[in-house]
């Protein structure tokens, strides 16, 4: 553990916000020294209840200070980009929420930012850093697999959309704000997972469909201007000769879709929870894994401290130089392909390949 001590802000004061600064409050040797956002007595009152001394409506204002490392960006999608790039040049290192942007154009010009001014960027991929994703990971290095040559990322909800089912603000099924529905908002937790697990390989083709399917209350419809997809589904198609099947839904009339998992040549694994299989000879293996103690050994043998315990834990280690940052913008940009992908696919009703993604996308940026 490092005796300096890690400045952060925090740009954006909502939940997700407030989360972030809960999560930094119990990390030692950081210090959550100023906050920004829309609302001045909603900032105030954060800044009052978390004993923040600083708080601002105008992160410009911010980002001008000369104490702050890093800054979490806890902002609708659409705004993550112009803020984020802004904290890079500003010369400070980037905590991003997911998805990474609105679109993979945007996304693109945020690694772009980070390589040009040299500052860390990370994005909020918490699914990285489950005790199921870290042991499959090591399980797949132990060359467990083979060669892997087919994965399920997978994230079910009954009914669970945004707003429209009972919980959240109307921005989340917005595009003018969000970009996207169910695979902006929760698959991208499941798609990431399964890249980091193969080892973010890079995508050739997409495709894919979306629905709004499932009936919604007809005044919550009308308040929130719901123009999302509640169902996404399709392959993708990655170098190495592996097909990825995506499934995620906010809502639909079923009980469950069974979870993430990749195949291989030797073997296959099973996420959350923990399934492990292999064939000796005539005789197939399913097998279960003792999650407590592999947690307990990462800890106490290999003394990996909390560098791994959470996506802002490893940012903040990062930054204090005691890990090397995992490649999560360089996944979440790889995800992002693959989810608009499967939108473009389904607007032109064919396959497309990731340069035609490329070429389409545009900015989906708001003003700030």
């Amino acid at each position: 553990m490092t005796s300096k001590i890690t400045r952060v802000g925090i740009i954006g004061v909502g939940q997700i916000g407030k989360i972030h600064l809960e999560t930094y409050l119990n990390i030692p040797g950081v210090e959550v020294v100023a906050i920004a956002g829309r609302d001045p007595r909603r900032t105030e009152q954060v800044s009052l209840d978390y004993k923040v001394k600083f708080w601002t409506t105008d992160f410009h204002e911010m980002l001008a200070r000369d104490d702050i490392d890093g800054v979490s960006v806890c902002l609708h999608n659409n705004l993550h980009r112009p803020v984020t790039v802004a904290a890079l040049e500003a010369g400070k290192h980037v905590f991003c929420e997911k998805p990474m942007a609105g679109s993979f154009r945007d996304a693109e010009a945020m690694i772009t930012a980070a390589h040009r001014t040299g500052k860390m960027l990370s994005i909020q991929l918490s699914t990285l850093f489950e005790s199921e994703t870290k042991a499959a990971k090591a399980v797949i290095n132990d060359g467990w697999l083979g060669k892997p040559y087919y994965a399920f990322a997978s994230g079910f909800r009954r009914r669970g959309r945004p707003y429209v089912d009972g919980y959240g603000t109307p921005a989340f099924v917005q595009k003018s704000q969000a970009g996207g529905g169910t695979l902006y908002d929760s698959g991208v937790y499941h798609i990431a997972a399964i890249l980091f697990l193969l080892g973010n390989p890079p995508v050739s083709r997409i495709s894919g469909r979306t629905y709004q399917e499932t009936p919604i209350d007809p005044i919550r419809q009308q308040i929130s201007g719901y123009d999302v997809e509640e169902l996404a589904l399709g392959p993708a198609y990655l170098e190495g000769n592996i097909t990825l099947n995506i499934v995620e839904a906010w809502a639909i009339h079923l009980d469950q879709f069974g979870g993430s998992y990749i195949v291989g040549s030797n073997g296959g694994v099973r996420l959350n929870p923990l399934g492990l299989f292999r064939s000796l000879g005539d005789l197939d293996i399913n097998a279960s894994a003792d999650m407590h103690g592999f947690e307990y050994r990462q800890k106490h043998v290999h003394e990996t401290g909390d560098e791994f315990d959470g996506p802002q834990q490893h940012w903040i280690a990062a930054l204090q130089g005691r890990v090397s940052l995992l490649p999560t913008a360089e996944i979440a940009l790889n995800t992002q392909l693959i989810s608009e992908g499967i939108y473009l696919s389904d607007q032109l009703g064919r396959d497309v390949t990731a340069e035609e993604v490329k070429q389409y996308s545009k900015s989906t940026s708001m003003d700030v």
